[in-house]
Parts: structure tokens; C-alpha cells; sequence
């Protein structure tokens, strides 16, 4: 039986944990069979070494080459993603793409496949934290919070151990889960979580706070930031007075929920400053502020810098390939 060839592409600063997972889910995968069903290729636009965003410098085999038509392609991708998908990198990945080859993406290298026009009219995912500035730059791609997704010949995960999640179900896909689940097991990874799955806590889990009409107000507030809800309308939702609300908030979170959701608000904005080239202007109301000037005011209050001063610290980091 011929091995299946996985060639992992490594963008600068890519996250280690991500590629570190896979690689080892599939080296797991050849002990628990007995023979090499999986092989792989490290590639990085260099042909020398990358380096990872937490400092670790890899060695790759080969640079931007021609593959096999049967080799899968995982690009790994990490911070400062705009960055380093570079020219050379998009017109490698679309040369590959025309001859069929299946490409899936790591993390924020689903940034990397959707600027070269590789996603569009796709399901995909990505990290949490670039879903906000993602779901602006590439209107084209259905966008999930998924841990990962498998949409025809594309695959995206959204990062951390999800890689995991992706090459177990492959590996289940290829041998059976019966192997996944041995790879599970050496792993000491418990759950295999599937395509259904959300890739962020409950709202429960995440504030430390194990209140339901609480957890239901929050969640609203995170589901409408571009067209805000009163406090009044929210408590309403949940049967209870503004009043009662104030007071739920005091207690549990030691703010207001005028001030929660502003936080909130503020939160998604620096994102889109950070991760997009959408103007100021646009962001604001895209946060729900219809006033420029209330926008920039909050923002300094909140995070001791303009708006755009912001965007121009960060400016560097969105180069166009």
C-alpha cells in the first residue's frame, strides 16, 4: 500500500503546538498499524529553516518545489500571518491547487489559502481571536467557529490542538477509528472532537460564572456588536428588570453591563484595527459607534492610545504580498 504523503508548508512564526500535534498524530499512526502509512515533507519559502513564533527554529526539506499529485498540503501559520504570505507563497499555493492537490491550513494559515483565492464559496475556520478580521477580508468564505472543517479538497482548523482533531479524523477516515483511537490514547488525548464542535468555551466556562440568565444576557451581547442592545431590551430577554440585571453584573463581574459590553465592543475593534485594513471609520460602526469621535474617546480610555494610533503601530505587520 502506498504511504500517504503529507507536506507541511511553514510560514515565519508559525505556531509550534499546531504543526507539533499533527506530525506526531501521524507518526503515531504508522506504530499503531505496524508500517509506514504516512510520510512528510517540511517546506518553507527559504529551502533552509523557519522559525516558529515561540523562537524554535525547524529545518525544512525542501523549498517552494513542485509535488506529487497525490501529496496533501498543510500550510502553518501563526502570527503576523498577512506578513508572511507572501507572493511567492500564494502563486505556489494556486499552482498546486490547478493541479488538484488537496490544501488544508493550520491556525492562521487559513488567511494564507483564502488571499489566494482558495477558500471562496468554502466552509472554513479559523483561531478565534482572527475570526472578527477574517470574516471582513474575505466575505467569500463561509466562515464557522468550528475546531476544524472539511469542506471537498479544503481543510481548515482553528488552531492550538484542533490539528489534532483534523488528523484523527483522517486517520479514521484512511485505517478505521479503531486506530485513531490508539493514536488518541498514546497521545493522552481523551476526546476526538469532530467538525461540530466550537472551538471557544461556554460563555459559563469562560467568565467563572455559572449563572444562566447571566450567561444568556452575555451571549447576546457578543451575538449583536455592530447594532448594540439596551441593557433594558437584554434584561427584558431574560425576565428581568434593568435593575435586577445591574445588580447580576455588580456581583458576578464587578462591572456594569453598559461597561461589559462596551469592553466587548472595544475588544472586537482593536481586532479589526490589528488584523484588517478597514478604515477607522469603519470599524467604529462595525462596533456599533456611529460617532467617530465617541469611538476614539472610548478607545483611549479604555486602551491609552487612539484608534489610530493603534493602526499605525500595527501597520507593519499588514505588508501586502
Amino acid at each position: 500500500m502506498t504511504a500517504r504523503r503529507f507536506v507541511f508548508v511553514l510560514l515565519d512564526q508559525f505556531t509550534l503546538l499546531s504543526f507539533a500535534g499533527a506530525v506526531d498524530a501521524l507518526r503515531l499512526a504508522n506504530r499503531a498499524l505496524g508500517y509506514t502509512a504516512y510520510t512528510w515533507l517540511l517546506a518553507g519559502e527559504s529551502g533552509d529553516w523557519v522559525e516558529s513564533s515561540n523562537g524554535t527554529r525547524v529545518a525544512v526539506d525542501i523549498g517552494l518545489d513542485e509535488l506529487r499529485h497525490s501529496d496533501t498540503v498543510i500550510v502553518a501559520g501563526g502570527e503576523d500571518v498577512q506578513e508572511h504570505s507572501t507572493r511567492a507563497i500564494l502563486n505556489w499555493l494556486r499552482r498546486e491547487a490547478r493541479r488538484g492537490a488537496r490544501i488544508g491550513a493550520f491556525c492562521t494559515g487559513a488567511h494564507t489559502l483564502a488571499k489566494a483565492g482558495l477558500l471562496d464559496g468554502k466552509r472554513a475556520t479559523i483561531h478565534w481571536e482572527n475570526h472578527d478580521g477574517f470574516a471582513e477580508d474575505f466575505p467569500d468564505v463561509d466562515l464557522t467557529r468550528s475546531v476544524y472543517v472539511i469542506d471537498g479538497n479544503r481543510m481548515t482548523t482553528a488552531g492550538g490542538t484542533a490539528s489534532i482533531d483534523l488528523m484523527l479524523t483522517l486517520v479514521a477516515q484512511d485505517h478505521g477509528p479503531e486506530v485513531a483511537n490508539a493514536v488518541a490514547d498514546q497521545q493522552i488525548y481523551t476526546t476526538i472532537r469532530t467538525d461540530r464542535d466550537q472551538q471557544r468555551l461556554s460563555v459559563p466556562t469562560r467568565i467563572g460564572v455559572r449563572h444562566p440568565k447571566l450567561a444568556q444576557v452575555i451571549h447576546e451581547m457578543e451575538a449583536n456588536i455592530e447594532e448594540p442592545v439596551s441593557p433594558a431590551e437584554l434584561a427584558k430577554q431574560v425576565g428581568l428588570s434593568t435593575r435586577q440585571l445591574e445588580r447580576l453584573f455588580r456581583r458576578y463581574l464587578n462591572r456594569s453591563p453598559k461597561r461589559y459590553y462596551m469592553e466587548l465592543r472595544l475588544g472586537k475593534a482593536r481586532n479589526l484595527l490589528m488584523q484588517t485594513d478597514m478604515s477607522v471609520i469603519n470599524v467604529a460602526l462595525a462596533c456599533g459607534f456611529t460617532s467617530p469621535s465617541h469611538f476614539s474617546k472610548c478607545y483611549r480610555a479604555h486602551y491609552e492610545t487612539t484608534p489610530y494610533r493603534e493602526r499605525g503601530s500595527h501597520s507593519g505587520a499588514r505588508a501586502e504580498p
